[in-house]
């Protein structure tokens, strides 16, 4: 039988983090640093215990005012201790609700530079191993992210997208590009199980290309993102396919 894991960023602030939780088998909590703050964390972290979800740190750059999503370039050491502080964060609290931490995903543009920089992708693996050899490191599927984490021995999650548009290469398209996202939630869906079902994802140019699909990202953030996780997790009982976490 297939089986998949449902992850989606919480603890960043936004309006259905309840409501998403019986509907995923992760959760990525924002470590106050793009978002959130103590109280955040622990509030989504119990959320989690109610709702069985596996717990995991989201670290991201120290920019609340654009949401973690600017590139900042750092040092070597500073990416090791940036990823670091937070888990040190995140791992307090959970801990003091009697709870372990599963996974590592980080976020938004930290993690977009870590699946394209080889020497990035390193430090984040190694900061996460040297921390606790026993996470799960989430990433892009394809990405140096996820070569790098197996060559040092990190377990990894290769990450999907449901409502993202993928390149010929096996990158998705820039945000930037007009084509990026996926509006339609039956075209979303089509990807999602073509994703699971034949781990293959069609290109913005038609060309099929070979992916691997160990989790996949559904967005908390949306107006409608409620129903849309509903769409995905129900069609994919329908279809036979076991939600549940990275094991």
């Amino acid at each position: 039988m297939i089986s998949i894991d449902l992850n989606c960023d919480l603890g960043e602030g936004m309006l259905y983090d309840e409501q998403l939780m019986p509907l995923i088998s992760s959760a990525n909590i924002a470590c106050g640093y793009h978002a959130g703050d103590t109280d955040t964390i622990k509030k989504t972290a119990e959320l989690c215990l109610k709702y069985n979800v596996a717990i995991g740190a989201h670290p991201g750059f120290a920019d609340k005012e654009n949401f973690g999503r600017k590139e900042l370039h750092l040092s070597s050491d500073r990416y090791y201790e940036l990823v670091t502080e937070q888990l040190e964060i995140i791992h307090k609290i959970v801990g003091s609700l009697g709870a372990t931490l599963h996974h590592v995903k980080p976020h938004g543009a930290l993690y977009n530079m870590a699946a394209k920089d080889k020497a990035l992708a390193t430090v984040i693996a190694k900061a996460v191993k040297d921390f606790n050899a026993s996470l799960v490191l989430y990433g892009l599927s394809g990405s140096y992210s996820i070569t790098e984490a197996e060559v040092i021995g990190l377990k990894t999650a290769s990450e999907v997208f449901a409502d993202r548009t993928y390149q010929p290469d096996g990158k998705l398209t820039p945000r930037s590009s007009n084509n990026a996202l996926i509006n339609s939630e039956q075209q979303a869906l089509h990807q999602v199980l073509q994703m699971i079902t034949q781990q293959t994802v069609t290109a913005v140019n038609d060309l099929t290309i070979t992916i691997k699909a160990d989790t996949v990202c559904i967005h908390g953030d949306g107006e409608h993102a409620v129903d849309f996780a509903k769409l995905i997790h129900h069609s994919l009982k329908q279809n036979d396919i076991v939600i549940t976490s990275i094991k």
